[in-house]
């Protein structure tokens, strides 16, 4: 171990918990800095490290170049590149939280040299290391770099093609959790869980966020990342974590069950709305599309999925968030089923090394046996097309966002048989890849849907077989629905937070303002949209001109259009085709009518120059600073649409709502 990299003992199992969230947090006028100040850093250091940072900076410039035309190396620049971003942004935004941290960033800054050396001549030593290793990738969502952990066992062997059992670690709360401090307990520590033969990925989850939103979109794409450059059996990948990557463990859990061969959350959360009473002590008052927003991560509401994947929970008997386990509990039993529980007893917010060896042995075994790939029996539920897919199901479309959309049934590859029944569903794809089932390629697939039997055709030659229905009035029908100009589906149906999932860019308005109150407000929450993304999901969002944005940005991205339709051209072109009228004088929505000086739209809706894309007006994410302060709060705070009384002031918690909701199934008004 590097003596001077070191950081406090304390770190190692809480993965980074540092502040402690409660009642102290309940406060609308005394919101804490969440990241929280740095520590003075002496001048001759800073000088020092912002030196070393620029010269790391200037090397990859020229080694981006001298790699112009060597893919595969050029694909290892993010492994350089988490160096010098940890170091550049720890003393360029005062993110130094502990003075051994100033022997970190040196030794960050040496390893990004050291790598810079290595893939000049032509080698990435750090690509068949065995132990800890650190790397990064460049995300499709604003371009930054973003970095993650690696255990990687002795017993892989390069270049054998033998795959390897992946366990998922999600971090605890860690408000203090930078780049640099991640990336050094990363170089130093193998963490809670090593099973044998088996890849361990730490989740950096873009900072501190649960893995919700932009987090999830980390850990999609950490993990695209990691089964690139290494032999990974997807048979046997397990979820875990503990206290916030607990709560991460849940949702991943119930959200895409069907993809693990097992799970194992501790502590944490697993619903909003009780854990805020029992944990945070905070009497709540949400409004009615945040109760229901609350349904789109709320594990509680998705016990049913728990059925698709083996399960064992964990808790200190004398912890405060056993609270998740005991609500899963109880959202398990009104499925008809019991959660495997194990209670550490006599211990607080920590695994005891009794039960954690028992957990273990558990999850080993499950690991071992693997994932069922086409499992038979299908339990689904979701409240959003956001999460639609559930092994060999897919749902394309509901009847109404938000309320349950359920599908349980069975498929008898022997009879060539499928029977479903659904709730809430009008549209839905089966579909069975090749080598899931040995369907016999003489005989169409009879499917039952809700009582009534369809011939949906026969497999291929290679036994892979879909088939899409939808509804039409009572019935359901074979094939697509016809095409409609827009339809709610996976990836275009909301809320405002859906759009930073995915490529995004901030259109910043160059015009004058309809009216000076307007155009300051438009102004601040722009303002305030770049600062905390970065801030809070680590990077620096893509910014642009209205005057500037190409078609290639159209295509490319959500654009999140700030101003009105004076100010901002591109607004102004789209305006006619948005489910509004706004002027100088009167903005209209859902039939009601605000006067244009003192009230403006933030929502999200379908670009009409992509349709494929969103067009988001006047919001960054929704969640603000005062829910930075515990993470069960960090939910969606806003619907598809609302009107923003201008004129009264922006609070930590949002701005001034006078009216919103939710769009219907075809982007309409309701």
């Amino acid at each position: 171990m590097h003596p001077q990299i070191v950081l406090a003992a304390l770190l190692v199992w809480t993965g980074f918990r540092l502040a402690a969230d409660g009642p102290a947090d309940n406060r609308l006028d005394n919101v804490r800095r969440v990241p929280p100040p740095g520590i003075p850093i002496p001048a001759a250091l800073h000088e020092e490290m912002a030196a070393g940072a620029q010269r790391l900076g200037t090397e990859l410039l020229s080694l981006r170049q001298s790699l112009s035309n060597q893919p595969a190396l050029l694909a290892l620049l993010p492994d350089v590149q988490i160096f010098h971003k940890s170091v550049d942004w720890a003393f360029r935004y005062e993110e130094v939280f502990r003075t051994n941290e100033f022997d970190a960033a040196r030794h960050q800054l040496n390893e990004g040299f050291l790598r810079v050396a290595a893939l000049r001549s032509g080698k990435s030593p750090w690509t068949s290391q065995r132990g800890l290793v650190v790397g990064g990738y460049r995300s499709r969502i604003d371009g930054s770099i973003q970095p993650f952990g690696l255990v990687v066992p002795d017993s892989w062997e390069p270049g054998s093609g033998r795959r390897h059992r992946l366990d998922f670690w999600f971090h605890g709360r860690g408000e203090q959790l930078s780049e640099l401090a991640f990336l050094s307990d990363r170089m130093r520590n193998r963490g809670e869980f090593t099973p044998a033969d088996s890849f361990v990925l730490h989740l950096y989850g873009r900072y501190c966020n649960g893995s919700r939103f932009a987090g999830e979109t980390d850990f999609w794409e950490a993990f695209d990342e990691v089964r690139r450059r290494y032999p990974i059996d997807e048979n046997r990948l397990v979820v875990r974590g503990f206290s916030l990557g607990g709560a991460s463990c849940w949702h991943m859990a119930t959200h895409f069950a069907s993809r693990w061969a097992a799970a194992a959350p501790g502590a944490g959360f697993s619903e909003t709305a009780d854990f805020l009473k029992v944990f945070q002590k905070e009497t709540l008052t949400p409004t009615s599309w945040e109760q229901k927003l609350w349904r789109m991560y709320d594990s509680t509401e998705h016990a049913l999925n728990v059925s698709m994947v083996p399960l064992v929970a964990y808790s200190g008997a004398d912890d405060t968030q056993i609270q998740a386990a005991r609500a899963m509990e109880r959202a398990l039993a009104n499925e008809g089923m019991l959660l495997t529980h194990l209670i550490a007893p006599k211990t607080g917010h920590r695994y005891e090394p009794a039960t954690k060896a028992e957990l273990n042995r558990r999850i080993d075994a499950l690991a071992a046996h693997g994932r069922n790939p086409f499992p038979r029996d299908l339990h689904f539920v979701t409240h959003t097309l956001r999460y639609n897919e559930m092994a060999w199901v897919t749902l394309d479309a509901l009847v109404q966002h938000w309320e349950p959309a359920r599908v349980e049934g069975y498929c008898d590859p022997d009879a060539s048989a499928v029977e479903l029944r659904t709730t809430n569903v009008t549209a839905i794809t089966l579909r069975f890849p090749p080598g899931t089932e040995r369907l016999d390629p003489r005989r169409p697939v009879s499917v039952e849907l809700d009582g009534e039997e369809i011939s949906a055709g026969k497999p291929g030659s290679d036994r892979s077989w879909s088939a899409s229905f939808h509804r039409r009035g009572a019935s359901w029908q074979l094939g697509r629905a016809p095409a409609t100009s827009r339809i709610k589906k996976h990836g275009l149906q909301g809320p405002i937070d859906d759009a930073f999932m995915d490529s995004f860019m901030l259109v910043r308005p160059t015009g004058v303002a309809f009216n000076p109150t307007v155009g300051a407000w438009a102004t601040h929450e722009f303002q305030h949209a770049a600062q905390h993304w970065r801030s809070h999901y680590r990077g620096d969002p893509v910014i642009k001109d209205d005057v500037t944005v190409s078609d290639a940005d159209i295509a490319s991205s959500n654009l999140v259009l700030f101003g009105d339709p004076r100010s901002n051209r591109l607004l102004q072109r789209i305006l006619e085709q948005l489910p509004m009228q706004w002027n100088e004088s009167e903005l209209t929505a859902n039939g009601r009518h605000y006067p244009s000086a003192s009230h403006a739209p933030v929502l999200i809706f379908p670009n009409p120059l992509n349709p494929e894309r969103y067009i988001v007006l006047n919001s960054g994410f929704t969640f603000r600073e005062y829910d930075y302060l515990n993470n069960a709060r960090q939910t969606s705070k806003l619907p598809d649409w609302c009107v923003v009384d201008t004129t009264k002031p922006v609070t930590s918690r949002g701005p001034a709502v006078v009216a919103g909701g939710f769009f219907g199934e075809h982007w309409e008004w309701q």
